[in-house]
């Protein structure tokens, strides 16, 4: 059965402190919800056990927002998706256009990314999407088939059924642009119709695909409307507790 998700991404925000403090605030007001999705929160690596360990009774679940593409060894500063899953994460942002674009993480770097977080089971949160001159110059669908095609059509479709993708227009990420719900219904029904000629109708039927890109409390329930839209990776608004829960209410 395809999810509903609600997954915030924190990006390099929040001291451990004011990370406890956040997560502490959300899990109060969820306390007594029963969010019609699944909620997620993204975190900086220094933050995951601690909120891990802080939630693991409660109904948010918890993401990196990266992982290293070696399994261990001499990578001074890397963080391995073993040790991610050993904090307690469930979930792995992997593909984010920051990454892409300044950390220059290409197909083959994202492959083995999500190779290994499915080997030590976590659920990767796959992002695709196209800049504003591929957009203009109305390329977008041929940015998301190859960024699919070069990163995770390589899986059995056993394991491409633990990915969830995250369709962010790069032009809309944090600059108060937002895809209007027919342009974000329209490339969604498109990448779920790749899905469904590479893995078959099923597992295309059962397939989450977040939007991301400037969604807010104002937007998103038009955003979630839609028959592809099945959520959304939330950047700035997952930042404050009183936003994020106005976008989980959406559902």
């Amino acid at each position: 059965m395809r999810k509903n998700i609600v997954a915030g991404n924190w990006k390099m925000n929040k001291t451990l402190q004011e990370g406890v403090a956040l997560a502490t605030e959300l899990k109060e007001k969820l306390s007594n919800a029963t969010p019609n999705c699944e909620v997620i929160i993204g975190t900086p690596f220094i933050h995951l056990a601690t909120v891990s360990e802080l939630l693991k009774d409660s109904v948010i679940k918890v993401a990196a927002e990266n992982c290293a593409d070696k399994e261990s060894g001499a990578y001074t500063g890397e963080v391995s998706a073993a040790m991610v899953k050993s904090t307690g994460a469930q979930y792995c942002i992997l593909g984010h256009s920051e990454r892409r674009a300044y950390y220059h993480e290409t197909f083959d770097i994202l492959r083995e990314k999500v190779k290994l977080a499915l080997a030590h089971d976590l659920k990767p949160i796959f992002c695709i999407g196209e800049v504003k001159e591929e957009r203009e110059a109305n390329k977008q669908n041929e940015v998301v088939k190859a960024q699919l095609e070069g990163s995770v059509f390589n899986l059995s479709a056993e394991e491409f059924s633990n990915i969830v993708l995250g369709y962010e227009p790069v032009w809309a990420i944090g600059t108060g642009l937002t895809a209007t719900p027919e342009q974000a219904q329209e490339i969604h029904a498109y990448i779920r119709g790749l899905v469904a000629e590479k893995y078959g109708k099923q597992i295309a039927e059962d397939c989450t695909i977040l939007y991301g890109g400037s969604c807010n409390a104002k937007n998103a329930a038009g955003l979630f409307a839609n028959p592809d839209i099945d959520g959304g990776l939330i950047g700035g608004a997952s930042l404050k507790a009183d936003d994020f829960k106005a976008i989980i209410d959406a559902f």
